[in-house]
């Protein structure tokens, strides 16, 4: 595939990332960051693992993580090139890319060991 080709692929999966991070982010940190442990809500154990147990909330919350991974890596990567000076572009694609595709693994095992 053609840099030509893939570019547009990048940034339709960096802007989703913007949206979905614009979006959700602040409902998660709401609800798990301040609502659960001022206990506005007391969600058990066992009603969380049957939420997060569901086919449909799995590929949500892993769509989520990704695209918000794949977001922060971009803009990692642009502000290395552009506020560090950066030179070596592909050595911090790869490590900012790859990274993003470390940590959607280490999500996606964190989800499949919630079921």
């Amino acid at each position: 595939m053609t840099r030509r080709r893939i570019t547009p692929l990048v940034w339709l999966m960096f802007s989703g990332g913007g949206v979905v991070a614009a979006v959700f982010l602040p409902i998660l940190i709401l609800v798990f960051g301040l609502a659960v442990p001022l206990g506005w809500i007391d969600p058990s154990y066992a009603h969380l693992r049957a939420v997060v147990g569901n086919p449909v909330t799995f590929v949500v919350l892993l769509g989520l993580f990704v695209l918000m991974l794949v977001h922060s890596a971009h803009r990692f990567r642009y502000t290395l090139y552009d506020g560090l000076q950066i030179k070596r572009r592909r050595t911090v694609a790869v490590l900012c890319y790859g990274a993003a595709v470390v940590v959607a693994a280490a999500a996606l095992a964190v989800l499949i060991a919630a079921l």
